[in-house]
């Protein structure tokens, strides 16, 4: 097991948004500009994430969120490029507008162990996070519930620690949760053929970055894509 700490930010905000292809590849060409891109992206800019979201036995994380509740945390296990040489174990912790995120990164081994719903090699973790989830899973019986997985397209900028995403193509694998089977049958929870925009910072937006984004159409939404993906699984 590898206690190596991913990038964890203090309370960030984050704001959400719906965006057509049209627009967004738009916004992308000005972004660009002004904006650096990620340098774990491809030629393209891009690179594919896919995520295994845990829920507990009362479902606590779908309610919570759908219910509004202002407090609530997120456990995902994360891939890129559906490669098992890098994973991450993540909560996201959203309060309001504000998130925070822990991260570790983890073996493939201990990653299947916890697809197995088998926390025990997590008992004597010395990471926080690990206990927590050790915890979570003992107690509330937090398990696998749903994969979600699409493409991203980030822009930085250091003033403000901004990034902006453009997430695209969102999808589920149905009745599955092979977090490495690249072979998965999936399906999109979008009916209306809408992208995602993510813009993150820390207190505030520059005003440049403000400018472009009051130019371009679109839809601020309270947007879970675990909630999204969900739509197609029994919640009992």
């Amino acid at each position: 097991m590898r206690n190596e700490e991913h990038a964890s930010f203090p309370e960030r905000h984050e704001l959400k948004y719906f965006i057509n292809k049209g627009d967004m590849i738009a916004l992308g060409h000005r972004l660009g500009g002004l904006m650096k891109a990620d340098a774990h992206a491809d030629e393209r800019g891009e690179y594919f994430i896919r995520s295994l979201y845990f829920d507990d036995a009362y479902n606590t994380a779908y309610y919570d969120k759908v219910s509004g509740v202002m407090g609530r945390d997120k456990y995902r296990i994360r891939i890129y490029n559906l490669s098992d040489q890098v994973i991450y174990l993540e909560r996201k912790r959203k309060i309001g507008d504000l998130i925070q995120k822990s991260s570790v990164r983890i073996s493939r081994k201990l990653c299947e162990q916890l697809m197995d719903g088998n926390p025990n090699s997590l008992l004597k973790a010395n990471h926080p996070l690990l206990s927590d989830m050790y915890r979570e899973m003992r107690t509330k019986l937090l398990k696998p519930v749903v994969l979600v997985d699409y493409t991203r397209e980030v822009f930085l900028l250091p003033v403000e620690n901004v990034r902006i995403t453009f997430d695209k193509g969102l999808k589920t694998a149905v009745n599955s949760t092979d977090l490495f089977n690249p072979n998965l049958m999936t399906v999109s929870p979008l009916d209306d053929g809408h992208e995602i925009l993510e813009v993150k910072y820390d207190h505030f937006l520059p005003d440049t970055v403000s400018a472009l984004l009051a130019d371009t159409p679109v839809i601020r939404s309270a947007i879970s894509k675990y909630i999204l993906c969900r739509r197609f699984e029994p919640l009992g």
